[in-house]
């Protein structure tokens, strides 16, 4: 494939177009979450509540918008997802949600070890080893496909078919 062919809007090149293998491996690897998350018991809503809080953290527009229509789909409600970004200050997320929201917003922001220290302490109350686990690779992974979509600039469309790049 040639750059011209994997060039995206403001001629950005499409990473995931450039080395598909590449992104075939990181769609291969989010699978591999999404079954360990229901494995160890994590319904849909809570891994795309953390999947749209990674994505709002990084300022990520083309996950934002995949994954709001996802958690929609999987049964979560506009009002829940339009008081995401301030979960905290609300009591519409259960003690699960919140241990996981905190856990992948330290995910997010590795640096704060100070956060990540009380969203470990938070989360061992409420979720179990194996949730813990995979609530940090579905934050993980999101992380990474927030980077190849904010490099890449994948544009959001009114309308787009997504089947292509649905995560």
């Amino acid at each position: 494939m040639t750059d011209t062919a994997a060039a995206g809007p403001g001629n950005r090149v499409h990473i995931d177009k450039q080395h598909p293998d590449a992104y075939r491996a990181l769609t291969a690897t989010a699978q591999t979450v999404r079954e360990a998350a229901a494995a160890a018991g994590l319904d849909r809503i809570l891994v795309e509540l953390v999947n749209l809080r990674v994505s709002q953290i990084n300022t990520c527009a083309y996950c934002l918008d995949l994954h709001t229509r996802a958690a929609l789909r999987a049964g979560d409600t506009t009002r829940r997802l339009g008081v995401l970004a301030a979960w905290r200050d609300t009591d519409l997320f259960t003690p699960r949600e919140r241990a996981a929201l905190a856990l992948a917003e330290a995910t997010t922001h590795p640096a704060d070890a100070g956060a990540q220290s009380a969203a470990y302490d938070e989360a061992r109350s409420a979720l179990s080893g194996e949730e813990i686990s995979a609530v940090v690779w579905a934050a993980v992974t999101m992380n990474a496909f927030n980077r190849v979509s904010i490099m890449s600039k994948h544009p959001v469309r009114d309308g787009e078919s997504r089947t292509s790049r649905q995560r």
